[in-house]
């Protein structure tokens, strides 16, 4: 273990499998120790090919001096496995985050997910998809539930098109091919956050950079104006000239971090520390 910040940070925690191996998480508890705190889920981007779950090492450590228990979690990249093992891995995550809520300090009524980019659209795809038995996977606790009390996603793809390849910046975000080659329609409708919003779709925090070329604005306008035609409580923030990734930047890492904070405090509530 190590300590940042008052934060303490415990790498490397085996959370589930995927793919014949073990699937590892970095786990971030506030300094109070809650004994019943809201747990947030966090997903990294990478165009769901590259990068870590060390990415949003910056957002576990300011929701944790904020009281929120953050669980940073990979999952099988394109490279190793193709789609859906990406959800099946985040619902792992969160259905091991629930079945030891108690150990780790958490509500298990009040798990969130959060992610940037592709973690985004995970987040999304995931809080839209409880039950959904084509993206369960094989991970471990299977009758343990995989709804989201809230959800945060940072310039997300949201609705992916028909395209004969795996990534391309499309009018609503770069797309992935879950299928490995030319996908057709109903595997690009069942991959998009958009196509799974009810009334019982969890409140929902959307960020976006209006000058973003790698997932256009519009993605998070489209998911918008879905969630909210469908009466789901959302939020959506955009900062004017930002590119994607604009939130690698500290001031606005730190800008975006308590948005979230506020948002998660009134729909979810804050920590509750031991008596």
């Amino acid at each position: 273990m190590e300590r940042k910040g008052r934060v303490t940070i415990e790498p490397d925690v085996v959370f589930g499998r995927g793919g014949g191996r073990d699937l590892s998480c970095d786990v971030y508890t506030p300094p109070t120790r809650p004994a019943s705190a809201p747990g947030v889920l966090l997903l990294h981007g990478g165009a769901w090919r590259s990068g870590d779950r060390t990415q949003l090492r910056g957002y576990g450590i300011r929701l944790g001096m904020a009281g929120y228990v953050c669980v940073a979690a990979e999952y099988r990249l394109a490279g190793e496995a193709g789609w859906p093992a990406q959800i099946e891995d985040t619902k792992a995550a969160i259905r091991w985050l629930r079945a030891n809520a108690r150990e780790l300090g958490v509500d298990p009524d009040r798990i969130v997910a959060q992610g940037n980019s592709a973690g985004g659209h995970l987040a999304l795809l995931a809080a839209g998809t409880p039950g959904h038995e084509a993206f369960e996977g094989e991970g471990g606790h299977p009758d343990v539930p995989t709804d989201v009390a809230a959800v945060v996603a940072i310039y997300p793809p949201t609705r992916l098109p028909r395209v004969p390849t795996q990534m391309f910046a499309a009018a609503d975000g770069p797309a992935l091919d879950p299928g490995g080659g030319d996908r057709d329609d109903e595997a690009a409708h069942q991959a998009s956050p958009t196509s799974h919003v009810t009334g019982s779709f969890p409140p929902t925090l959307l960020i976006h950079g209006d000058a973003d070329e790698v997932v256009p604005v519009e993605a998070s306008l489209v998911m918008h104006r879905t969630l909210r035609e469908a009466g789901v409580p959302v939020e959506l923030h955009l900062y004017p000239e930002q590119p994607h990734a604009f939130d690698a930047q500290p001031e606005f890492g730190r800008r975006c971090a308590a948005e979230m904070a506020f948002f998660l405090d009134r729909y979810v509530g804050g920590a509750t520390t031991p008596d």
